[in-house]
C-alpha cells in the first residue's frame, strides 16, 4: 500500500509512465527491503560525492573540463596529446572554474580506430602523473572502460571512473571500481564506438534508457558502490531526435535520486541541426547547457569551460 500511495501522490501526466516502469522493474518489486529502496529513490535525490574523503556538493551544479590526449578526437580544439599541451589546459581549465577535469587517452567518436589498452595506458599515465603532481587539489574523471587503464590512472592519482559502457565492454569494470572505492559515472551506450551508429534504434528512447540505469544500478549497489553518476550518453548510439527527446525529459531521471551528468558539448546534435561545424557550436552548446541546468542536471561535461561555468552563475542568479 506504500507505493500504491507513492504513485498517486506522483501521478502526474509527466512522470506517470516513468513510474509505471519504475514500479514494474524487478529491482523496485513491492515487498521486503525493497520498499526502502523505493522511498529512498523517490524522496531523496544525492547531492554529494565523495572524492577521496572530500565531499563535492552538487547541489549547485558543477563543470568537468575535457581533456583529450587523443590524435582524433571529434573537436580538433580539444586535442591535447602532450604533456605540456595537457597541463596548459588542466591549468586554464581550472582557472576558469572547472570542478573536475575528465581525462581521456581513447577517442570514443563514431567509427573511431581502436587502440590496445597498453597504447591508451601509454598516453594517459605520464599526463595523469603530471596533473596531479602540479595541481594536487584537482580532480580527475578517467574517461575509459577498460577496468584495467582505470585502475593504473586511480592509482597514479585520479579519482574517477568514467566508463562510456556501462561495464558492457569489460566484465571486471564494476568490481575494480568496488575495489578501489571511487565515484562512477554511468553512461548509456549500446554496442562499441566502432558499431553504436548502426545501433541508434529505440521504440522509447528514455524507457530504454531508464530500465538500464535501474538494472546497472542494482548491480553498482549490490557490491557497495553508492557513489554513481547518471550519463545518458547523448551521441552514443542515439540519433540527434533520440538525443533531444532525453534532454526533454532528463529531470525524469531525477526519479532515480542520483546526480545526472550531461556530455553534449559541441556534438553533431547541435551542429548537425544548426548546419555548422564542431568548432561553430560553442552558442548552441551554451543553449542545450542551460536548458540542462533548467532540468536538474548536477555536471556539465564541455570542452569550454568558463562558458558553462558563466551559465552555471546565471542561472542560479535567477533561482534566488
Amino acid at each position: 500500500m506504500m507505493c500504491l500511495n507513492v504513485v498517486k501522490f506522483k501521478c502526474c501526466k509527466v512522470v506517470k509512465p516513468v513510474l509505471t516502469k519504475l514500479i514494474n522493474f524487478t529491482t523496485f518489486k513491492l515487498y521486503n527491503t525493497q520498499l526502502t529502496v523505493a522511498k529512498d529513490t523517490f524522496f531523496g535525490k544525492k547531492v554529494t560525492l565523495n572524492v577521496g574523503g572530500r565531499l563535492i556538493d552538487l547541489s549547485s551544479p558543477k563543470v568537468m573540463g575535457i581533456i583529450n590526449i587523443t590524435p582524433d578526437s571529434f573537436f580538433a580544439a580539444s586535442r591535447k596529446p602532450s604533456v605540456d599541451e595537457a597541463l596548459q589546459q588542466a591549468q586554464k581549465m581550472l582557472a576558469n572554474g572547472a570542478t573536475f577535469l575528465d581525462i581521456g587517452a581513447y577517442s570514443s567518436r563514431p567509427g573511431a580506430v581502436d587502440i590496445s589498452a597498453q597504447e591508451e595506458t601509454d598516453r594517459l599515465l605520464s599526463i595523469v602523473e603530471a596533473i596531479a603532481a602540479a595541481f594536487p587539489e584537482a580532480i580527475m574523471s578517467i574517461d575509459t572502460f577498460r577496468a584495467g587503464v582505470a585502475e593504473a590512472a586511480i592509482k597514479s592519482g585520479a579519482h574517477i571512473i568514467n566508463d562510456i559502457s556501462g561495464g558492457m565492454l569489460d566484465e571486471d569494470m564494476f568490481t575494480t571500481v568496488a575495489r578501489l572505492n571511487v565515484p562512477y559515472i554511468l553512461m548509456h551506450m549500446k554496442g562499441t564506438p566502432q558499431t553504436m551508429n548502426q545501433l541508434a534504434e529505440y521504440d522509447d528512447v528514455f524507457g530504454e534508457v531508464f530500465d538500464y540505469f535501474v538494472s546497472k544500478y542494482s548491480e553498482l549497489k549490490r557490491l557497495g558502490i553508492h557513489d554513481v553518476i547518471l550519463d545518458p550518453g547523448f551521441g552514443f548510439a542515439k540519433k540527434a531526435e533520440h538525443s533531444y527527446t532525453l534532454m526533454s525529459r532528463m529531470n525524469e531521471f531525477d526519479l532515480l535520486g542520483l546526480p545526472v551528468l550531461t556530455g553534449i558539448s559541441r556534438k553533431r546534435m547541435i551542429y548537425g541541426l544548426l548546419g555548422n561545424t564542431a568548432g561553430e557550436a560553442l552558442n548552441g552548446t551554451t543553449v542545450l547547457n542551460t536548458i540542462a541546468l533548467t532540468k536538474g542536471v548536477a555536471i556539465l561535461r564541455v570542452h569550454d569551460v568558463k562558458e558553462a561555468v558563466e551559465a552555471v552563475k546565471i542561472w542560479e542568479a535567477c533561482k534566488s
